[in-house]
């Protein structure tokens, strides 16, 4: 299991550039998601609470991040071929994939694309272009862009994780 150190939890830049605010920004809402699952039973983690969303659960959440983590920084940026579990028939394949895989297999992964990333963004200029483009528009996309997406995605579903984690085993919090 990777360890994680949720101690180093912040949103505080240790500069104030964009640059360093929003790869801040995406550590913190990346290990939000990781604490919400502390504690969490594999059995909590696989629960599927809203009847509407049947496979919407924590664990099937946080492969999705790590998917869609993996899908802009490999696909779209890097011009890596496509390995997201799924298809446009079946987009929800990875939440799915969730629900078979361990937890903390999972968190593993999401830890090791995570690193992966932030290496990519290390490397790279902020105002590099993608390999993908967008479909609307032929253009490029940014990697600043793909960085902001991915805070956006991760904070839309930690509210989801906070929603699913209190209906699972009634635990709230920051």
């Amino acid at each position: 299991m990777t360890s994680i150190d949720l101690s180093k939890r912040t949103d505080f830049p240790t500069a104030f550039d964009e640059r360093a605010t929003l790869t801040q920004l995406l550590r913190y809402v990346r290990l939000t998601v990781h604490a919400k699952c502390v504690g969490l039973s594999q059995s909590d983690a696989v629960q599927t609470p809203l009847e509407t969303s049947p496979t919407m659960s924590i664990a099937g959440l946080v492969s999705h991040l790590r998917w869609s983590e993996a899908f802009w920084i490999d696909v779209v940026f890097l011009g890596q071929p496509n390995q997201w579990p799924g298809t446009d028939d079946d987009s929800e394949l990875q939440m799915r994939h969730g629900l078979v895989q361990p937890l903390v297999e999972l968190l593993d992964q999401s830890a090791e694309q995570a690193a992966h990333t932030d290496d990519v963004i290390a490397s790279r200029d902020w105002n590099a272009e993608a390999i993908g483009r967008q479909e609307s528009t032929g253009e490029p996309f940014a990697l600043r862009y793909i960085i902001t997406h991915l805070i956006e995605e991760t904070a839309r579903h930690n509210g989801h994780l906070d929603i699913l984690r209190e209906l699972v085993d009634g635990v709230t919090g920051d």
